[in-house]
């Protein structure tokens, strides 16, 4: 076998053993939380040694963050804006509320695993931590984009303010799923959080028009 070839089976199988540890460290910490995470249990779950898991990550908490990351990565390709062109804003923003939606149904690690590590407080922060609360601001950003966007009639202060709302809610319903399980409809919840927020544009638009 060529050395080119070798090279790229290497890298192949590197990257497919990343992609096992990062698998087996969602489930740990799905269920023990970050404090009952180790390299150990990881290795143990995905059948890799820990030498493999610290080839790849530098400690636990590189691990998680790195966890953070990826899932981050997922929701946020999830969450676009639909173009003018599909609809009256109410209709956009309950598009894109149902793919955000979708998407922590999917792949809720970075915010469940975020929000973990955000209400602790710790004589030294963990990388996990500043990674969410990183990522966090760069979705905060889009959805200020897209609020800008859809409510052009709104000032600076009043779409911060909108924003601040849609998240606060948003992780509302996230953590009451977290809590309710399957129970709770989470599409649905968003898309009623979508409407709610564009009700709360409009009288906002015509207090600043007043």
């Amino acid at each position: 076998m060529s050395r080119p070839q070798t090279t790229r089976k290497k890298r192949a199988n590197g990257v497919e053993s990343r992609q096992r540890i990062l698998d087996a460290t969602v489930e740990i910490a799905g269920e023990r939380g970050y404090e009952g995470t180790s390299i150990a249990a990881v290795s143990a779950k995905c059948g890799l040694p820990a030498s493999s898991i610290y080839w790849h990550f530098k400690d636990k908490d590189d691990l998680i963050a790195a966890v953070i990351e990826r899932s981050f990565e997922t929701w946020l390709a999830a969450v676009e804006l639909p173009g003018e062109e599909t609809g009256t804003p109410l209709e956009r923003v309950t598009a894109m509320a149902t793919n955000v939606a979708k998407s922590l149904v999917d792949a809720p690690d970075f915010l469940r695993l975020g929000l973990m590590l955000a209400l602790e407080r710790r004589p030294t922060e963990p990388r996990g931590r500043t990674v969410f609360l990183q990522v966090r601001e760069i979705a905060t950003q889009k959805i200020t984009e897209v609020a800008g966007t859809v409510f052009p009639d709104l000032d600076e202060d009043a779409v911060r303010t909108l924003t601040t709302y849609a998240v606060a809610g948003a992780d509302g319903l996230f953590v009451h799923r977290e809590i309710h399980g399957d129970a709770v409809d989470l599409v649905a919840m968003f898309e009623l959080h979508a409407q709610l927020v564009c009700d709360a544009a409009s009288r906002m638009a015509s207090r600043s028009k007043g």
